[in-house]
């Protein structure tokens, strides 16, 4: 189980934001609480959709708790994968779940 997020820069402002999701909506509400995102902010509630548009800083802090950077392609991937769970091999999503690269 685990909690990803994409490397979208959408402007909100003068604020750069990126979408965080997980594997379970706990995850998803338990990362959000432990970077300081207001669980009232989470979007697409219950459906296969269901994330949270997160600035750069929460993007880090959610990063150093091990949240796993992704693709924006691969986050399309995850949410249209989890919309079609039913015709899912369970092995799709397991790239996802891969240890993050380690930074020399």
């Amino acid at each position: 189980m685990a909690v990803y997020i994409d490397n979208f820069n959408a402007g909100y402002g003068r604020m750069k934001m990126c979408h965080m999701v997980a594997d379970t909506s706990a995850e998803l509400l338990d990362m959000a609480s432990k970077i300081g995102v207001q669980t009232k902010w989470i979007q697409e509630v219950g459906t296969y959709n269901e994330h949270f548009d997160i600035c750069q800083s929460k993007k880090a802090k959610a990063l150093q708790l091990g949240a796993i950077e992704i693709g924006f392609r691969d986050y399309a991937k995850f949410v249209n994968a989890r919309a079609d769970e039913s015709n899912c091999d369970p092995n799709t999503l397991a790239w996802l779940r891969r240890e993050p690269k380690s930074q020399h």
